[in-house]
């Protein structure tokens, strides 16, 4: 039997507007998305979902975290809840995750809103020092040495690797954060769930066949896609941005000068504004196949 995700609805302050659902990125949870959650609500209702094993989901009972299983459990969520047409917004693993599920259940997604996808690609120095995670014995010696810094020390190292700029966290932010990852520490699965969303990252990287790649996914995405980098992403290298905006279809694509890898956190209007711009858009599918719109950049 599939366990059920934990997930935050907000309703939005129109009752017959659209559902955006939102997937975090890795070792996230739903709170990642509290700041574009605020901008959006008058627009969508907005369902954040903690991916298997992360947030207040229970992990996988085989304890395997591979993008397509990620994928599905959302899938299985949108079914069970009548969900269809959803807009879909991801960030780093989420967004794969996303990309998969806008690829294979089409039915599902009336558009897609990328953040800093983890896309097939040689990454930048510090992601390449995060994939050692994925190592036999890599784990454990990260264990050792996290045991050594205090859970407010471990926040501040997170902070300044996807924050182009740590000083943006503002103190309610940080607390709630500090809080949760204190809570996570005591599960006895959660750096098992870390590793092998690591793991699931670096197989996403690895040569595969034709029908499983993201590159090929992108091609399959019909629907309105929206792709959002920051500039200074230490984890994703921006000039894939431009790759995946020739991939999809029908895309847009937002860059942010001075934001790392998430900036529905660090430029949450920016996000909310192209988002918005996204969805008032005419219904491109009646006019045919046109021209991809001029990228911005914010």
């Amino acid at each position: 039997m599939h366990q059920p995700l934990a997930a935050d609805y907000a309703p939005s302050t129109r009752p017959i507007a659209d559902t955006a659902v939102f997937l975090h990125g890795l070792g996230g949870w739903t709170h990642n998305w509290a700041a574009l959650v605020d901008r959006l609500r008058p627009s969508v209702h907005c369902l954040a979902l903690d991916l298997p094993g992360f947030g207040r989901s229970a992990p996988p009972p085989d304890g395997l975290v591979t993008v397509r299983r990620q994928a599905m459990a959302v899938a299985r969520h949108l079914d069970r809840t009548g969900h269809r047409r959803v807009h879909l917004v991801g960030n780093s693993l989420g967004a794969l995750a996303a990309l998969h599920l806008a690829a294979h259940r089409p039915e599902l997604v009336a558009t897609l809103t990328l953040i800093s996808p983890v896309l097939p690609a040689l990454p930048p120095l510090r992601a390449l020092r995060v994939a050692l995670l994925a190592l036999p014995g890599a784990p454990r010696l990260y264990a050792r040495q996290q045991s050594a810094r205090s859970s407010a020390r471990q926040l501040d190292d997170l902070y300044g690797l996807i924050y182009a700029d740590p000083s943006r966290v503002g103190a309610a932010q940080r607390a709630t954060e500090l809080y949760e990852r204190l809570r996570r520490a005591e599960l006895p699965y959660a750096s098992g769930m870390l590793v092998e969303g690591v793991r699931a990252l670096v197989r996403a990287h690895l040569p595969r066949p034709a029908e499983d790649s993201a590159w090929r996914q992108a091609r399959l995405v019909t629907a309105p896609t929206l792709l959002v980098y920051g500039r200074d992403d230490r984890l994703v290298a921006f000039r894939t941005a431009t790759r995946a905006y020739a991939a999809f279809r029908d895309a847009r694509l937002l860059t942010l000068p001075d934001v790392g890898h998430v900036a529905m956190q660090e430029r949450p209007d920016a996000v909310a504004a192209a988002f918005r711009a996204m969805l008032a858009e005419p219904d491109r599918a009646a006019r045919g196949s046109t021209p991809h719109p001029a990228a911005r950049s914010v």
